[in-house]
């Protein structure tokens, strides 16, 4: 199955949908202009087809091993991991002083989207890197971004995130590494991480690792935790890997897919590292990278999504089976069900989309602004970030299934390809914050403004649902409808208790999304007539699950209590 990037589509979305030549008019991405984004699409696209997708199946079908302590990836994984990092794919939005290319977050994304849909496995590496530049840049000494800033921007060398521990997956702030300080500016780093993506690898001359750990005086709990930077092999003075640090993989997971992409336990057994950040603020600089990485999953969703629905599409046009009430083809592509599945595909792909690009747009501008206008677009991205990690994701998974369904028998049979979509994806619900910890989120901490940021954006919606009243009043109406539905669920979550909140956290996200989604939709539609028929379909028969969401949301804990632990294992 070959890849085709939607570049028509991603620039649609971004000058039509979004506005993100907005961003060219700002004094900091006054180079990311049309001609500019549409020349890095063109060559990030090339790169996914031609270089990225051939050896998507290698990591299926030959995973990496463990050997002789070395992690050993995927073959041709090394080839395309050096066409990444030689193209400068890696530093894309990092700081043009230590290599960057300082370009806006918006068209880091659009391209990794098109790489997580040629190579999930692959493109993992050069997010966990991206993530650790943006935490260093923020958090680091200037010592340590001059050392290491230009090897991982240039993607000599990589970088891993280390939260997780066998006690310690969503309570971080149970984990038990400890880091002692030697009086000479560096700390000794010991512990086991579990779940560590790309945790050793031969695809580049070093890896960094960031650990959370506890100094000898930090508190219990998160507020006591540190962070620190802990390279495989320590820098020589000539800033090159010198001698081998105390760490190791210790095995890899056997995982239900993403085999191409490593995942180690490791183990720092003494290793020498340096404190980022302040002492016991190691979450605060983890969060940068966390969130840098929570809109990187989002968008790993939506890049399967759409390989998925490309693979369903032309096996779809190409299977004759039965006979058609519409055309005399006898292709499933005229089947009534195949096409729903197929118009559902391409409407949650085309919503993902739109809420991953708005939201690394409105992080460019929160950067790109300052005063109340920044902080506007900053609470604006805080908000939507949660909403991209968990609907990409969930986008992901659906979409790959549909494609399964679409395919028949033979999407169940590996040769297809089609069920290593849905293997590959799945994981990507769960890490970097479970997709129900995103829900919580959205309704907790997103909601401690008061519901600000929410009604910002249900404004835009509104505005939408205006705009397109003359020339489509049902649509208009339909939006209009939900924009309010969702409005009142918001207002009661406003005054609700927090586990009532977090109970109807899941519908409450999922029937945000999907009102964003006939927002963006209905936008794509009227600045083009073609773009109706999805834009109908999302709105009238998938938006209107949003209103069954918010009756759910709004029930509270009590229904998700009435069973006790004994009438449920009765």
């Amino acid at each position: 199955m070959t890849y085709a990037p939607p570049i028509r589509d991603m620039q649609f979305t971004l000058e039509k949908v979004i506005g993100a030549d907005r961003l060219a008019r700002t004094e900091l991405f006054a180079d990311a202009t049309a001609d500019t984004t549409e020349a890095i699409l063109l060559e990030a696209g090339k790169l996914a087809a031609n270089i990225l997708a051939p050896v998507n199946r290698n990591g299926d079908l030959t995973p990496a091993v463990l050997e002789n302590g070395v992690v050993r990836v995927s073959p041709g994984f090394g080839d395309a991991y050096k066409a990444i990092a030689e193209g400068g794919w890696v530093g894309m939005n990092a700081d043009p002083e230590f290599g960057g290319m300082g370009l806006p977050m918006t068209l880091t994304t659009a391209v990794g989207e098109m790489m997580n849909s040629a190579c999930l496995s692959l493109a993992l590496n050069p997010l966990m890197t991206q993530g650790q530049i943006e935490a260093l840049e923020h958090h680091a000494s200037d010592a340590i971004k001059a050392l290491y800033l230009p090897k991982l921007i240039s993607g000599e060398w990589t970088g891993t995130m280390n939260l997780t521990e066998p006690q310690a997956g969503s309570d971080v702030g149970a984990l038990r590494s400890k880091a002692e300080p030697q009086g000479d500016g560096s700390y000794k780093v010991s512990g086991q991480k579990i779940f560590i993506s790309w945790g050793d690898h031969d695809v580049a001359e070093n890896i960094c690792h960031l650990v959370l750990a506890r100094l000898p005086d930090g508190v219990a709990g998160t507020k006591g935790i540190s962070l620190f930077l802990v390279p495989k092999f320590l820098p020589d003075e000539n800033g090159n890997p010198g001698v081998a640090n105390t760490l190791k993989p210790i095995s890899l997971e056997h995982k239900l897919g993403l085999h191409g992409s490593p995942t180690a336990i490791m183990e720092f057994d003494g290793a020498t590292g340096w404190l980022i950040g302040a002492e016991h603020a190691g979450m605060a600089a983890m969060f940068t990278m966390m969130n840098n990485a929570r809109l990187g999953v989002g968008t790993q969703g939506l890049g399967i999504a759409e390989s998925a629905y490309q693979q369903a599409l032309a096996f779809a046009t190409d299977r004759v089976q039965g006979r058609t009430m519409v055309a005399d083809t006898n292709t499933i592509l005229d089947h009534a069900d195949v096409r729903r599945m197929l118009m559902q595909m391409k409407a949650l792909i085309g919503v993902s989309r739109a809420i991953c690009l708005d939201t690394a747009f409105s992080l460019d501008m929160a950067r790109a602004t300052s005063g109340d206008e920044a902080a506007k677009w900053k609470a604006r991205g805080a908000f939507l970030t949660p909403i991209a990690k968990a609907f990409g994701t969930d986008t992901g998974s659906e979409v790959a299934d549909l494609g399964i369904q679409v395919h028949g028998g033979m999407g169940f049979v590996e040769e297809t390809g089609a069920a290593q979509y849905a293997r590959d994806v799945r994981v990507t619900r769960i890490y970097e914050g479970t997709n129900g910890i995103q829900a919580m989120d959205l309704v907790g901490r997103k909601l401690m403004d008061g519901g600000i940021a929410a009604e910002a954006l249900l404004g835009e919606i509104e505005a939408t649902a205006k705009a397109a009243q003359a020339a489509h009043p049902a649509l208009a109406d339909a939006l209009q409808d939900a924009g309010e539905t969702l409005a009142a669920t918001l207002d009661w979550l406003l005054g609700a208790e927090v586990n009532d909140r977090f109970a109807g956290s899941v519908p409450f996200l999922r029937a945000f999304a999907l009102v964003l989604g006939g927002h963006y939709l209905l936008r794509g539609a009227m600045a083009d007539e073609s773009r109706l028929a999805l834009a109908q379909f999302h709105i009238l028969q998938l938006m209107p699950q949003a209103t069954a969401h918010c009756a759910a949301v709004v029930q509270g804990a009590a229904p998700l209590y009435a069973l006790d632990a004994e009438a449920l294992a009765s």
